[in-house]
């Protein structure tokens, strides 16, 4: 008897313990796949984390699986990539060369043509258009 009462106490309080945790908000994380539908297109990632950006001093974070990144190359201008709102992507570079152009393609293994921007600093995209890589290349 000694020894259910005592299994029933033990278990009460890992019980009571556990009851202390709560979630006391929560978020919507999009969900994965693409449609598309005339001139509209929405795109989805699973267990994508809350998406935003962080910044301090000389440093940034931007959360998210569908953030825009620039790979820096020694010798380049420095590209940034940067969402504009909801309705446009701003691609820039510094300092602002006119011996350089932007570069774009659908696929990386496909062939690099000019932007019709050409050296234009910065570029404003909208994001109606397809997915694209960009990148500079010295005239």
């Amino acid at each position: 008897m000694k020894k259910q009462t005592l299994a029933i106490a033990i278990i009460s309080t890992a019980l009571v313990a556990l009851a202390q945790y709560s979630i006391d908000w929560s978020t919507l994380d999009g969900g994965g796949g693409a449609m598309s539908g005339g001139s509209y297109a929405l795109r989805g990632t699973i267990g994508q984390p809350d998406a935003g950006n962080m910044d301090g001093g000389n440093y940034a974070v931007r959360g998210g699986f569908w953030v825009p990144q620039a790979v820096q190359v020694a010798g380049a201008p420095w590209l940034t990539i940067a969402v504009d709102g909801v309705a446009s992507v701003e691609v820039s570079w510094y300092p602002a060369d006119p011996n350089w152009v932007l570069q774009e393609t659908f696929n990386l293994q496909s062939n690099w043509v000019d932007s019709a921007s050409g050296s234009t600093n910065p570029v404003s995209i909208p994001a109606t258009e397809a997915a694209l890589f960009y990148r500079l290349r010295e005239l």
